[in-house]
């Protein structure tokens, strides 16, 4: 029963290092399959970097294209932003239940909204 402080401080330090560690992770293999200006090689190539020496892939990805990942994820939002106040639909510009679902398949078809956003929009323009 003796746990000195400074062996729960030590416990804290990595319980949180763990944690950001995993977040960051996910954020770099995430922005991998994000980026549209690398190859299918090169994201292989990437992610396999990241799984088999993890601390050095991260560290090299965000040495080399760190610059663009914020970018990157800034026009990702920006572009779903656009979508979303795009589709509002609303008494003034929308012609009907049939060309909202029209739009909204539209939108699904060209990977610019997900199954989720989709069954999420559909259920407004059904109610």
């Amino acid at each position: 029963m003796d746990y000195p402080l400074l062996s729960a401080f030590w416990t804290m330090l990595l319980f949180f290092g763990l944690t950001l560690w995993l977040y960051l992770l996910f954020v770099v293999i995430s922005d991998i399959f994000r980026s549209r200006d690398i190859s299918g090689w090169g994201k292989a190539g990437w992610l396999t970097a990241v799984i088999i020496l993890p601390l050095l892939g991260v560290l090299a990805y965000t040495i080399f294209r760190g610059d663009s990942m914020g970018e990157r994820a800034m026009a990702d939002r920006q572009r779903q932003q656009a979508l979303y106040q795009g589709f509002q639909p609303s008494a003034v510009q929308s012609q009907g239940v049939a060309d909202d679902m029209a739009k909204l398949v539209d939108l699904r078809r060209n990977g610019e909204i997900s199954e989720e956003d989709f069954q999420r929009a559909k259920s407004r323009v059904l109610t």
